[in-house]
């Protein structure tokens, strides 16, 4: 067996250090059924098991002090059909590595969100997404997935194959089983042009209903101590083909976003009092800009400064109440905000752990840098969201619980109901499961 069998008790972390886990062992399968056996060597030792991938989430939904399942292996592309428009991916596979490879056969993914480091178990598995009007998270775009259950067994399923699992499993949080496999809808390879350009706050609330509907992907962000905020929309294209240039990406993207950025970041840390002059002068910072590229390069963004993020869905029609609510409060409070609040919305999909399960959405995402308290300004922005039957996003910081999410998700009981059938010993439980999902 080509299986990697690790007995240390190494320490995990996420990607942003604000979760570890010392499993008490890892594993790395090369095959589907170097997993299986895995599961099950696990139930023999009486360990829980979980998968994690690049560890993007920020909250502890693949921690675990029992086996830790890690996919690197199982990448890559399994099968492409042209005729239903499909591609099949192992679970392993970096959502850039099938970007990239999708592109080389002329063929795409019709919305994706804004970075492309996670894997797209991980992705899918806690309802990633981009910003859509009429397209969805990339779970929505699944068409068929592959698991390996509590016992072991290997389990395929369809809108017509265990349509149930199905209707559960594309945002599973990892709590059904282990996604092994997944075939995504895709398309022929399109072009985006990117209108990129700075408006202020009360411009971009007074016209979000006309911004949202007069674009394919709209999508902003507001820099807190300030009234102003950057706007990007993509709309397809039939071309031609004009990317950013060279120098100024490096200048915009690198230069700009992520290292000078960063070096603020770092001083508003230490000095917290020089934050709303530094956001002043970060929201000015990035010109206006149009472009035109395939999709993939036109929807995701390098991101190289660390954070930690809270994000939260709510209804699309109480989106800029909940937003001037918000800024009321970090204009009122003490608090020094360094990064930008982001804005984006979904359609309503019928996934039944999805965000925008039943309903059109829209996204409020609140950031820290990292090493920076956040938990009063987390607390504060989440009493705004969830007065308005705000969903929190599953892989990012939140305080909710079972009885909570009952509330607010109509076919909560469907997938908990579900996870019973399939894993009744909570082989795939943690910590954080059994507070959103309840024992």
């Amino acid at each position: 067996m080509s299986t990697t069998v690790s007995g240390k008790s190494g320490t995990w972390r996420n990607w942003a250090g604000n979760v570890t886990a010392r499993p008490v062992r890892e594993v790395v399968p090369a095959s589907v059924e170097e997993l299986s056996a895995a599961v099950r060597k696990a139930a023999d030792d009486g360990l829980k098991v979980k998968a994690v991938g690049t560890g993007h989430s920020f909250t502890a939904a693949a921690a675990t002090d029992g086996v830790l399942i890690r996919p690197q292996l199982l990448t890559g592309i399994r099968r492409i059909d042209r005729e239903a428009g499909t591609v099949t991916v192992e679970a392993g596979t970096p959502l850039k590595r099938l970007n990239v490879a999708l592109a080389r056969e002329g063929l795409s993914l019709t919305n994706m969100g804004d970075i492309m480091e996670q894997t797209v178990s991980g992705a899918t598995s806690t309802g990633t997404h981009g910003t859509g009007r009429d397209s969805a998270s990339i779970a929505a775009q699944i068409k068929g997935l592959e698991l390996v259950t509590a016992d072991g067994s290997v389990l395929t399923c369809s809108e017509t194959e265990n349509p149930e699992v199905f209707a559960a499993a594309r945002i599973g949080i990892g709590a059904l089983g282990i996604v092994t496999a997944i075939t995504f809808s895709v398309e022929p390879i399109f072009l985006l042009t990117a209108r990129e350009e700075p408006m202020t706050f009360d411009k971009v609330t007074a016209d979000f209903d006309a911004l949202f509907t007069e674009n394919e992907h709209f999508e902003f962000y507001w820099f807190p101590h300030t009234g102003n905020c950057n706007t990007k929309r993509n709309n397809r294209s039939a071309g031609p083909e004009k990317p950013v240039g060279r120098l100024s990406g490096w200048i915009e993207d690198e230069f700009l976003s992520n290292g000078v950025f960063h070096a603020a970041n770092l001083l508003g840390r230490a000095v917290p009092a020089t934050i709303p002059t530094i956001a002043k002068i970060s929201s000015r910072a990035l010109s206006a800009r149009t472009y035109t590229d395939i999709p993939y390069k036109v929807f995701t963004s390098p991101r190289r400064v660390r954070f930690v993020e809270m994000e939260y869905a709510v209804p699309r029609e109480a989106l800029v109440e909940a937003l001037r609510e918000l800024k009321a409060m970090v204009d009122r409070s003490t608090l020094r905000v360094s990064f930008p609040i982001e804005v984006r919305t979904a359609p309503a999909d019928d996934i039944a752990l999805s965000t925008a399960s039943g309903r059109d959405t829209a996204y409020i995402a609140v950031h820290m840098f990292r090493g920076t308290p956040y938990q009063a300004y987390f607390t504060a922005a989440e009493r705004i969201f969830t007065a308005h039957e705000g969903r929190p996003h599953w892989g990012k910081v939140h305080t909710r619980d079972a009885e909570y999410f009952a509330k607010v998700y109509p076919r909560f009981g469907e997938f908990t109901g579900l996870r019973d059938r399939l894993d009744p010993d909570r082989r795939f439980a943690n910590d954080y499961l059994r507070r959103v999902l309840g024992s």
